[in-house]
């Protein structure tokens, strides 16, 4: 079973909870919906899957219904508490924010697999986190609002490109596999959500912090040209060394040339 738009409502009323637009929470309302999301995330029997922003257990009852193993977190108490009333002793119920959590020590070693409904002030930053930080998780579907969807699976010369679609890359093949409507949530959004699958990969060799710091500072000023942008942070002649032109913008440039850059010393040879 997962839970009814009544339901829902119901489970607010009786607990004396209402959605705190402080913790951006919209409620999934519809049972097809989240039985969508469970068969997208590929899971089942044998599986471990954990789910981030759980709230009264929409999408946790439809991936417990897959067979795989649930941990659910969810950071406020309240909902925590009817979460573990409704999803039952099968499921293991978290409480505790994810920006903090000690994801080490809560998974152990992989494989898991990550779906989650996030919303937008911590959506980016704890994807981030989780990429950086927990190879435990192999792969992850996450519902986010449509905007930061575009962001995270963006490619170079596309309008939401920037440096979160650079970082995401070098961690992980990134798809939207598709879009939630803003009708199924309860309270409504004003906007829509879409679903974004991100695949780990093995990341290319060379120093992350470096790349990451090289392709944030490109960013920072998107429309100006990477030698102004990069001043001061990588070397004149780098540009030639890594086949990159130092006229063109931060949007302009891929995964690889973003690491060429990132990567080049007064010894590293000149591509053919």
């Amino acid at each position: 079973m997962t839970l009814t738009r009544r339901q829902i409502a119901a489970l607010l009323a009786d607990h004396g909870l209402a959605p705190r637009r402080s913790l951006g929470q919209h409620f999934v309302a519809d049972p097809n919906t989240v039985r969508r999301i469970a068969r997208l995330a590929g899971v089942g029997p044998g599986d471990r899957v954990v789910e981030i922003g759980a709230g009264l257990g929409s999408l946790t009852l439809a991936l417990a219904e897959t067979g795989a193993g649930v941990t659910a977190v969810e950071v406020d108490p309240g909902l925590a508490a009817v979460l573990r009333s409704v999803v039952g002793p099968g499921v293991t119920v978290v409480e505790d924010d994810a920006l903090s959590l000690g994801w080490g020590a809560l998974l152990g070693d992989g494989p898991w697999v990550l779906v989650a409904n996030l919303p937008y002030n911590v959506a980016t930053p704890l994807l981030v986190r989780l990429l950086e930080e927990v190879p435990a998780i192999a792969r992850m579907l996450v519902m986010v609002q449509t905007e930061v969807a575009d962001r995270l699976v963006a490619v170079p010369r596309a309008p939401a490109y920037g440096a979160v679609s650079v970082v995401v890359a070098w961690w992980a093949a990134a798809a939207t596999v598709g879009d939630v409507p803003a009708t199924v949530f309860v309270p409504r959004p004003k906007v829509g959500s879409s679903l974004v699958s991100l695949r780990r990969r093995p990341p290319p060799e060379g120093d992350y912090a470096r790349f990451k710091a090289v392709v944030r500072a490109g960013f920072a000023h998107r429309r100006k040209m990477l030698r102004t942008t990069l001043a001061g942070v990588v070397a004149a002649e780098a540009f030639t060394a890594a086949g990159v032109p130092p006229s063109a913008r931060a949007e302009e440039l891929g995964l690889e040339q973003w690491c060429r850059l990132a990567a080049w010393t007064p010894s590293s040879p000149t591509p053919s």
